[in-house]
């Protein structure tokens, strides 16, 4: 196999459908955080999330295994939108709505790789980031959605608008309400997120 970095989403899936095992492995690896975040700011629970986070690559291979994979080019929205529908089956069979996750939930900051810092600098950016994190916590839930999936996971308003079944103009006013929201929810903390 040529080097991973290289290969395109498309080309390990040929990969792993004519019976390469690392094809799968390499997909998982460049897209697993941004999956696993998208369930679990759904589910609040890390145990449920890595439940539907399993089962949706279940599904995923099952999928490709079958020769049913034909998302040419866009095998992360594919995969979010299987495990957004398992995560809607799941509150089906669960009979109950989301709740709001708790601090001592995981910590989607974690997904994010940040580069050689100071110690200092690394604990001021840990604290920032746990102060943030609770103010998204108070985000309306279509606006928390949308921010998180747009910043924390890089994914583009068209793909946001497809997961999350609105039109695009939708996706991008929870957008601009999520940033407005923020803006005034930090004002209101009196916070101040610069570095010196």
């Amino acid at each position: 196999m040529k080097n991973v970095n290289n290969i395109t989403d498309q080309e390990l899936i040929h990969l792993y459908a004519n019976g390469e095992e690392n094809g799968l492995k390499v997909l998982l690896e460049r897209y697993k955080s941004k999956i696993y975040t998208s369930i679990y700011m759904r589910v609040k629970d890390e145990f449920i999330a890595e439940d539907i986070f399993q089962e949706t690559f279940i599904k995923v291979i099952n999928t490709i295994k079958s020769g049913g994979y034909n998302e040419e080019g866009k095998f992360l929205p594919w995969v979010i939108r299987i495990a957004y529908n398992m995560v809607i089956d799941y509150f089906r069979k669960e009979k109950r709505s989301p709740t709001v996750i708790n601090n001592e939930g995981y910590d989607i900051f974690e997904v994010m790789d940040f580069a050689d810092e100071d110690a200092e600098r690394k604990l001021v950016k840990k604290q920032i980031d746990v102060d943030l994190k609770k103010l998204i916590q108070l985000l309306p839930d279509d606006q928390k959605e949308v921010l998180i999936m747009r910043h924390f996971c890089d994914m583009s308003f068209k793909d946001i608008a497809e997961i999350t079944d609105v039109s695009i103009n939708t996706a991008l006013g929870r957008m601009r309400y999520a940033l407005s929201n923020l803006r005034r929810l930090i004002e209101e903390h009196n916070l101040s997120f610069q570095f010196n």
